[in-house]
């Protein structure tokens, strides 16, 4: 049985038979009519979604299955005390595919360390965010025709966007160059730098402004600043004009480069920006429905994909406590803290859970 969680539990061979997959499905929606019939799919959504939530129950009904769950803690018996590890075997009884989303950082690992079914990750804490980064990866190859030797630029919000998170590995893992482009405050957290520089040798270069390195840029990826997440006493207006997208920047951009925008978005790109044909945002979202559709039917085993695990990461149990106060190993007291080994030369470890540093 295989989950995912982050984009680590697949090789990118496995990412590029999903996305022909995805491919089919776009092309011969009736093809797969049927595909998922008698199967049901679980959303637990402890945090508002609509994008993420929506398109799953719509890749799960295009292919006849049905999605059951909810989007209101407070209704669930998580709100009576019940741990995620209870909840993960409670909804495995019920469903044959679990996806979740919660606030707490690592929730997702757990959850699937419980259930006997498989577990997709809809976003946990600020740490992680798979499946936009699938979607994300897949839109860029339709868009660019591949990732290597691209320039990405990630800008906006990059301390508390799972997404960005996401997105930064991917394209590290195919070969593309990164730039990160942050206002003070903002910057990539030093977790993901890590993990660029230990697993995959990259190194991003960084900006503060976008309009410093527009030029330059194969894609302009913008988020939004995540305001749920955010700590008290920030000026979101001085930092939202930072970065702040608009026609009169995208004058100095290359004719075939694109925007992008894992949505909603805010004020950080004006409307004015919809009719520009580098514009994939809108395009972006609906691509979420035939990856998502090509990631359940491979996870539940019904379309034969020749699986190429990547390799493990070496992992430990670990008695210091993960100093990251969002990861879920502070949440619930039954969770042993565990490390996963970046390099032993020198050692670097990481939260396997939240990936945060350990000391």
């Amino acid at each position: 049985m295989r989950d995912f969680i982050t984009l680590d539990d697949l090789s990118n061979f496995e990412i590029e038979q999903i996305f022909r997959l995805a491919d089919q499905m776009k092309e011969q929606p009736a093809t797969w009519a049927g595909f998922c019939k008698g199967k049901i799919l679980a959303t637990l959504f402890f945090e508002p979604s609509t994008r993420t939530r929506l398109s799953f129950e719509s890749a799960i009904s295009r292919l006849d299955g049905r999605a059951l769950g909810f989007t209101d803690p407070t209704s669930s018996s998580i709100a009576k005390g019940e741990t995620i590890a209870d909840t993960a075997r409670m909804v495995a009884n019920y469903a044959d595919l679990i996806t979740v989303r919660h606030n707490w950082a690592g929730s997702a690992r757990v959850m699937a360390e419980y259930a006997q079914v498989p577990v997709i990750n809809c976003g946990d804490g600020g740490h992680s965010h798979p499946t936009q980064g699938l979607i994300d990866l897949y839109t860029m190859i339709k868009r660019q025709g591949n990732i290597q030797k691209k320039t990405i630029g990630i800008c906006g919000d990059l301390r508390y966007s799972r997404a960005a998170h996401s997105l930064a590995i991917g394209v590290a893992r195919f070969g593309g160059q990164l730039v990160h482009i942050a206002p003070s405050g903002f910057q990539m957290p030093e977790w993901v730098i890590t993990k660029l520089k230990h697993l995959y040798g990259v190194e991003p270069t960084k900006a503060d402004r976008i309009s410093d390195v527009i030029g330059n840029l194969d894609v302009i990826y913008v988020n939004r600043l995540q305001a749920e997440r955010l700590p008290p006493g920030i000026d979101l207006q001085s930092a939202q004009k930072a970065y702040q997208l608009n026609s009169t920047i995208m004058e100095s951009a290359k004719s075939s480069s694109m925007i992008m925008h894992p949505l909603p978005r805010v004020n950080e790109l004006t409307y004015e920006l919809d009719g520009d044909p580098r514009a994939a945002y809108f395009e972006q979202s609906a691509n979420g429905v035939p990856v998502r559709m090509a990631l359940m039917v491979s996870l539940l085993g019904l379309e034969h994909l020749v699986l190429t695990k990547p390799p493990e990461q070496e992992i430990m149990e670990d008695l210091q406590q993960c100093k990251n106060p969002n990861c879920v190993t502070g949440k619930e007291d039954y969770i042993l803290s565990k490390s996963e080994v970046l390099s032993s030369q020198p050692m670097v470890r990481i939260c396997s859970y939240c990936n945060e540093l350990k000391d």
